[in-house]
């Protein structure tokens, strides 16, 4: 990655675990579904904001899987934006392919997606 620093590199992938709860068929069934979305968020110059993280709560709100988009000019790199989204609100990144991230969270009370092995 231009532009990154070695450290930044290794605390990025240091933090940055995948989620042991999630099995590899799991995040290929989502990746599958995904695949027909468009990004329904977009990360700009300003950055990772609290009004991205508002935005990308709500859509997970109405939404199970979302696709958020890095823009050009954003001060961090798609893998950057994917370690600070991780985790957070129990937000699982699914993939990171592109300048594109995708997201999921199950709804607590009415699940709209069944995943395999559940």
């Amino acid at each position: 990655m231009r532009g990154c620093s070695v450290r930044a590199l290794q605390n990025l992938t240091k933090n940055h675990t995948p989620d042991p709860s999630m099995t590899g068929q799991q995040k290929r069934y989502l990746r599958g579904l995904a695949h027909a979305l468009k990004p329904v968020v977009n990360i700009g110059k300003s950055g990772l904001t609290d009004e991205a993280f508002k935005q990308i709560e709500a859509r997970l709100l109405t939404n199970e899987l979302i696709k958020v988009k890095v823009m050009e000019h954003s001060p961090f790199s798609q893998k950057e934006c994917a370690a600070k989204l991780d985790g957070r609100e129990e937000v699982a990144v699914v993939q990171v392919i592109g300048k594109t991230i995708v997201l999921y969270r199950p709804h607590l009370e009415e699940p709209m997606i069944t995943l395999p092995g559940e």
